[in-house]
């Protein structure tokens, strides 16, 4: 029997509040994707006619757009957990990102879900996209695997926002669940004052159909270039409410953060 398409599509929102010194929240309707990146790689053939794996299409994911943009997607993340002394997570990774919509995508960022071969989640990779050109990889992980909620912690080193000083801490909560296939990732952000920003991407995941393509691109027409033109939209409303601004400071080392 031919095994399902290894490929969510979710339908969502993205949430984001600033609390000080000028209070600014917004909210956005999105969709993304949920792939399953090992079996992704033994079938990458799309049998969707509006999406497509490594080609333009209406919705497409492009294997390049993450990592090194170099081979196996699955290699690159198990060099990731392996270099930081994680060996049993030899199970699914489950890659939640923004697809290319005609062609063009940014993702803020992207998470990577390392499970055990048992099923459980094991480490979380979050690759970070600035509008700079660079990315930063923080990988989440304890010695044990990571409950549904559990709450994780890295600290902040790469430049995102130059409304954000490149110091403090995020917490990071990862709830799944099975029972209406809901998913959520939830990032808050403590600058040396104390809690400063709450955001979160939130959804139900759907079985791809070109059905389903159809009505999320109908609904959200051009979603991507959106995501890039809201942040501009945001900074503005920042700088109009004399939020402070800080210099892009020189880029990090690519070496992983914990």
């Amino acid at each position: 029997m031919e095994s399902a398409f290894p490929v969510q599509i979710c339908t969502g929102t993205v949430m984001h509040k600033r609390l000080r010194p000028a209070v600014n929240a917004f909210r956005y309707g999105v969709f993304f994707l949920r792939l399953q990146l090992r079996a992704l790689e033994q079938q990458p053939q799309s049998r969707f006619r509006w999406f497509s794996v490594n080609r333009f299409n209406l919705l497409a994911f492009h294997m390049k757009d993450h990592a090194d943009g170099k081979g196996r997607l699955s290699a690159w993340a198990d060099q990731i957990l392996h270099a930081n002394g994680i060996h049993d997570a030899d199970g699914e990774i489950t890659l939640q990102c923004f697809p290319r919509v005609l062609g063009y995508v940014f993702n803020p960022v992207s998470f990577w879900f390392c499970h055990r071969a048992d099923g459980a989640l094991r480490a979380v990779i979050c690759e970070v996209n600035n509008t700079f050109g660079e990315k930063h990889i923080y990988l989440l992980a304890d010695e044990q695997p990571l409950g549904n909620g559990v709450q994780l912690q890295a600290r902040k080193i790469f430049h995102v926002s130059p409304f954000c000083e490149t110091t403090g801490q995020y917490r990071f909560r990862f709830i799944r669940r099975e029972q209406d296939a809901r998913v959520a990732a939830r990032i808050e952000y403590d600058d040396v004052a104390g809690p400063l920003i709450t955001t979160s991407v939130s959804g139900q995941e759907h079985a791809m159909s070109d059905r389903r393509i159809l009505q999320v691109f109908a609904r959200y027409p051009l979603m991507t270039l959106a995501v890039v033109w809201r942040i501009h939209w945001q900074a503005l409303r920042l700088w109009i409410k004399r939020v402070p601004f800080f210099t892009k400071p020189l880029p990090p080392s690519q070496e992983v953060s914990r």
